[in-house]
């Protein structure tokens, strides 16, 4: 196992004031490579290409990744009241050829008095929904010209989500993957799904927890776990709109947080992260029969956020201390702690879609990009 301090690499670690409760990556491969590529260096790919044709594809290849835009989006705030704290979505721009988050946000939308407390961005590119302290509210990416760069923005969008208005604080937010269905589960424990971008409701369930803590779709669509802030998760069955099956806890466990992931064209599998009282586990649970098929305590702290890598070959957790763990998940061994990651609670984690790096936000305002390591090139074997 790799351990790393939080002052090796500072400059993949920056503070912008804002207490943050929401990150994840932009998707770019549906809203920044096509669109957002500033004009001088579009002339000079075009002048490289016709010099060098296809003999240079794969060293073209190579410079097109390293000049790839990877954005950070980032929610948070000081809430309401007189703190002196703005409330905001950011976004910042991580470079990987210098391991480097923007010193400043590249882009910032305040919100008022308004904490955007959850966040889900949309897969394909239709914005970002935000949970505010008592509606939920849609927004967009948008195109900001300066001199002759094109950076990428963000404004609040003119859709407005009635659905969505006056429900009270949403807890857990999330799309599926197809971007087609959306699901909010609130304070009050309220668990509403949606048809996207229709709105059209598919499930609205008043009391589906005491508070509805995670919400995950199933890759298919067909089932949605959400798990409350104590006693059994559930999974609904979206055809039917009903509970599919309990998941039982074992023990002490508090489910924490929850995440499907395809196995093939067919199967998946559902992680949960549970706090224990040695800590945290990871339960791996078998989505046919949905019986357990594993337990694994991996870290000694309570989890306060958990996420899966787009590949599946890799999981996530921050502590409650501020330190991450990723862990291999096929072994559930624990492949690199960042100790000390962040000062305070580890808010949020993601995965960028490629897999190549792992976002952290907390409340001490901070936000980190971690590098995920190749062990194909250290020698170490692959998970």
């Amino acid at each position: 196992m790799g351990s790393r301090s939080r002052n090796e690499e500072s400059h993949n670690l920056q503070k912008y004031g804002v207490p943050l409760y929401g990150a994840g990556w932009v998707p770019y491969d549906q809203v920044i490579r096509s669109t957002h590529k500033p004009p001088k260096q579009q002339d000079d790919d075009d002048k490289e290409e016709d010099q060098h044709g296809s003999k240079d594809e794969a060293v073209a290849d190579k410079s097109d990744d390293i000049r790839r835009n990877y954005y950070v989006v980032l929610a948070g705030g000081g809430g309401a009241g007189n703190s002196g704290i703005r409330n905001a979505v950011l976004l910042s721009h991580f470079d990987f050829a210098s391991n480097s988050l923007s010193d400043q946000p590249v882009a910032e939308l305040r919100t008022d008095s308004d904490l955007p407390y959850r966040m889900a961005i949309h897969p394909h590119g239709d914005g970002i929904i935000c949970a505010l302290q008592n509606s939920c509210r849609l927004f967009e990416w948008d195109e900001v010209e300066n001199t002759e760069i094109r950076r990428l923005g963000v404004k609040i969008s003119e859709k407005v989500l009635s659905q969505l208005e006056n429900v009270g604080q949403q807890l857990a937010l999330t799309f599926d993957s197809e971007g087609t269905i959306f699901a909010a589960g609130s304070e009050n424990g309220n668990l509403r799904v949606f048809k996207w971008p229709s709105l059209e409701i598919i499930l609205n369930e008043s009391e589906a927890h005491a508070s509805v803590k995670d919400l995950s779709f199933s890759p298919d669509g067909k089932f949605l776990v959400s798990l409350g802030n104590r006693g059994p998760g559930r999974v609904w069955d979206l055809a039917s709109s009903a509970v599919a099956t309990p998941l039982a806890k074992e023990n002490d466990e508090l489910f924490a947080s929850c995440r499907f992931f395809p196995l093939n064209n067919e199967d998946y599998v559902l992680y949960i992260a549970a706090i224990t009282d040695r800590g945290a586990s990871i339960v791996t649970w078998n989505t046919t029969t949905w019986k357990r098929i594993r337990t694994k305590q991996v870290v000694r702290e309570p989890v306060s956020s958990f996420n899966v890598s787009a590949d599946g070959k890799l999981l996530a957790v921050g502590t409650a201390s501020g330190d991450i763990s990723i862990i291999d998940s096929s072994s559930l061994q624990v492949r690199t702690t960042v100790k000390k990651a962040h000062l305070g609670i580890v808010t949020a984690l993601a995965f960028s879609y490629d897999s190549r790096a792992l976002v952290s936000a907390s409340m001490d305002s901070s936000v980190r990009v971690t590098v995920i390591e190749d062990k194909k090139k250290s020698g170490m074997p692959l998970p």
